[in-house]
């Protein structure tokens, strides 16, 4: 029987041949925390009584969900952080760096068929480069840290198919919220998604990571791509680490199969509270927003804010809305400032913060009022995710937040086609 992406990475680190359902022991090829979870990481590592990590290259820490810091509580992990670099001589990433999950792939921390952890759940991310990542609790990122090692139990794989070609002002967001939608945020818990077909051979590598990241909003432990000549090309630009490909056999046992056309996808947008409460822009073309927000993980990357700038370029962001925009990281600020993409985000009245998680996770930017309504490119839209429990937020691609930011209500980005 052949194996899946997951079952070859995951048997390329044990050092022999494992299938889903089996529980193994394999190397890491990488690890890391942030400042929401190295505190517990750095406390977990000293317990175990070691005095040195395990390889000082395979592991950093990045500040980058309350950055710069909102408190003196936050201050002192950040410091505890700064002191434990320095101690093991390991990387940090400080504030105004970016987004863990822009930055590890970026600066070539990873590659093709590499086996990676982080104490953050959206780690999935680097699936779409062909790497086997996936999310930890810190006191398991605290393991790796000290042995380079970790158990695993190798999970099942879902195979999708995406097939079609999307039309102009969807994206690969609308892509991801479609399918979570149909699977529901349950539908592959602890499951691997491998993606394939037309549609996603199309995107770039940018846009895949979109995908790949969400993928454990419906429950995966990974969400997995190809390396094609798009991804080997986007990671030699980028590592100086040798790629180890990986591809699923042509009789590699999978636990479902899914098939979804999006030649007529029109852009999606997911209601409070969850992820899957999914419906097509036109549904909602009556919601009024108070604040929009492009960036994160998900949607902070350059083509993101390229394509906001396009829509935003000569209009004015609405009179009632707070339009916020954090770079996922340093690099990418600077590319978007070289290209005029922030003169024209901020001339239409946009806000941009330091490259981070920004407003995502509440803890500092752009926490929202009682009752205000967001629109947001983020991963995740429940009670109290921005900062407020009584606050509501919508989910959507870059395209659908800048149209809605200019018309200040949730609005279809195809009005704008012509600029993309």
């Amino acid at each position: 029987m052949g194996k899946t992406i997951s079952e070859k990475i995951l048997s390329n680190h044990a050092g022999k041949p494992v299938k889903a359902g089996d529980v193994a022991v394999c190397s890491v090829d990488f690890c890391f925390g942030q400042d929401g979870t190295s505190a517990i990481i750095i406390d977990s590592f000293k317990k175990l009584g070691v005095d040195k990590v395990f390889d000082k290259s395979k592991f950093c820490m990045v500040i980058d969900h309350s950055a710069p810091s909102p408190n003196i509580g936050v201050s002192e992990i950040h410091k505890k952080m700064r002191t434990f670099a320095k101690t093991f001589d390991v990387g940090l990433y400080d504030i105004g760096c970016g987004v863990c999950h822009q930055l590890i792939p970026q600066n070539g921390h990873v590659t093709c068929g590499d086996l990676v952890l982080g104490a953050d759940s959206h780690t999935c991310t680097y699936g779409a480069i062909n790497v086997f990542s996936t999310g930890v609790g810190s006191t398991d990122l605290a393991i790796a840290l000290a042995s380079g090692k970790n158990w695993f139990k190798v999970p099942e794989t879902i195979k999708m198919i995406v097939k079609g070609k999307l039309p102009k002002g969807v994206t690969s967001k609308d892509i991801i919220l479609h399918i979570a939608k149909d699977i529901g945020a349950d539908g592959a818990t602890y499951r691997s998604v491998e993606f394939y077909g037309e549609a996603i051979s199309d995107l770039s590598v940018d846009a895949r990571l979109t995908i790949s990241n969400m993928a454990v909003e419906i429950g995966a432990k990974a969400g997995l791509m190809e390396a094609d000549k798009k991804v080997l090309k986007w990671v030699s630009e980028r590592t100086k680490k040798a790629p180890n490909p990986v591809k699923a056999d042509i009789d590699a046992r999978y636990c479902m199969v899914k098939e979804y056309d999006v030649s007529n996808l029109s852009p999606q947008v997911a209601k409070p509270h969850t992820v899957d409460n999914v419906s097509g822009v036109e549904e909602l073309a009556d919601v009024k927003i108070d604040q929009a927000y492009l960036g994160t993980c998900t949607n902070g990357r350059i083509e993101d804010l390229e394509i906001a700038a396009k829509i935003l370029k000569g209009k004015s962001v609405h009179r009632d809305v707070k339009f916020i925009v954090a770079p996922a990281s340093k690099e990418i600020y600077l590319e978007a400032a070289k290209k005029g993409i922030v003169k024209a985000l901020v001339d239409a009245g946009a806000i941009i913060v330091a490259p981070g998680c920004g407003p995502c996770v509440g803890t500092h930017n752009g926490v929202l009022a009682d009752g205000e309504v967001a629109i947001s490119t983020a991963n995740r839209n429940f009670k109290g995710r921005m900062g407020n429990p009584k606050g509501f937020i919508y989910l959507a691609s870059p395209a659908t937040v800048a149209a809605s930011a200019i018309a200040g209500k949730i609005a279809d980005p195809r009005e704008y086609k012509k600029r993309l």
